[in-house]
Formats: structure tokens, sequence, C-alpha cells
């Protein structure tokens, strides 16, 4: 699973590119706080069965936020989140609706998640390749069309390994909790690259202010 530097360094870039003039360091906050939201369901492993990556990993959570930030702005006849926090207040809204579902949850459809917990409970991991060959045409593994089942229920995955719950069950006096950083070369110059934007986003507006 990419740790939640790699998951806060998309999140940050999602605001980078949609905030435009409400990006500031309070939008980059919340937003950074939506992004973390989906993991925090790790502590709902300790007791439920495969509960992590699937009671807050699942598409029912951003759609429901989204479908009321939508009902407030564009058909209640006063938006409550407008009237408070005005338009910068919309838009880290709806920002951090997409940081959520895009950066909280769908990088760890990498992995595996159970998006569709709990009314389907099934974890699915997006894996394959989309290549043109000049024998073939166009080639992809992505979707299944023989319609093959995920990974297992909840119940049939079971204990997800983290950093808060490494083992299952009772734990070694010795136990190794590791927190990771970055474990693959993308995920690293993702995390650089997220900085170096934030850094010039930031400092453009101070500039300007």
């Amino acid at each position: 699973m990419p740790s939640l530097v790699v998951h806060l360094a998309l999140g940050g870039l999602l605001a980078a590119a949609f905030l435009q003039e409400a990006f500031d360091a309070r939008a980059l906050l919340v937003v950074f706080v939506a992004t973390t939201i989906p993991d925090l369901d790790v502590f709902a492993g300790f007791v439920i069965a495969g509960g992590h990556r699937s009671v807050l990993h699942n598409v029912w959570i951003p759609l429901f936020g989204a479908s009321l930030l939508y009902y407030d702005t564009r058909l209640r006849r006063s938006s409550a989140v407008g009237g408070r926090w005005g338009q910068w207040g919309i838009a880290v809204a709806w920002v951090s609706v997409l940081a959520y579902a895009i950066a909280g949850i769908g990088l760890d459809l990498l992995y595996g998640v159970n998006p569709l917990y709990p009314v389907y409970d099934q974890f699915y991991k997006l894996t394959g390749k989309l290549v043109y060959s000049t024998q073939r045409g166009i080639v992809q593994t992505f979707v299944d069309l023989g319609g093959s089942s995920g990974l297992g229920s909840a119940e049939e995955v079971g204990h997800v390994a983290s950093g808060v719950n490494p083992t299952e069950g009772s734990e070694p006096e010795t136990v190794d909790r590791v927190f990771p950083v970055a474990r693959a070369g993308w995920e690293l110059y993702l995390t650089l690259t997220s900085a170096v934007v934030l850094a010039i986003r930031l400092l453009g507006n101070r500039l300007r202010s």
C-alpha cells in the first residue's frame, strides 16, 4: 500500500491543480485531512476482519459527500457552505471530496480495496496492462471480460498489516512497526514532485499578498 505521505502528495497536487485562487495553506490543510480519512479505517481492522481498506475505502462515502455538496450548492436556495465560507469554502469542499476519492481511495486500489463495501463485499485490485500491438491490436488486461472474481470478501482477505496493526491477534513484545515513506521509485518521485509544486504555489501566494 502507498504510504500516507504518498497519499498526501497526490492530494496536494489535486489541490494545486483545481483550487486556483482558493489555494492557500488553510485550503491545503483541509484537503490533506480529507485525504487522510480513508486510512483511519486501519483502526476498524482491530474489530472487523478486513475492516482496513473496507470501512472507509468505499465509493459510497465520497458519492454521499458529493451529493450533499451538490444539493447544498446547486439546489438549495441558500448554500450553508457558501454562506459560511463563501466561494473559497465551496471550492475547497469539492476538491476535498475529489481528494478523498482519488488520493485517499484510488491509490490504494492499486494494492486492493473493498470499493462497494458493505453493499457488495469484495476486494478488488487495479492491475494489468494496456498496449498497442502491431500484431494483436489494442491489448488490455485491466478488465477481465471473463468475469473473474475479485480478491475475496473482507472476511476472506482478513487482516491487513499496517504500522498501527502489524500482526493479527496479540503482538509480541518485539513487534516491528513499519511506517513507510516510499516503497517504490514512483512513490518517491511523486512525493518530491508534489513538494516542489506545493512550495512554488505557496510561495507565489505569499509574493502576491
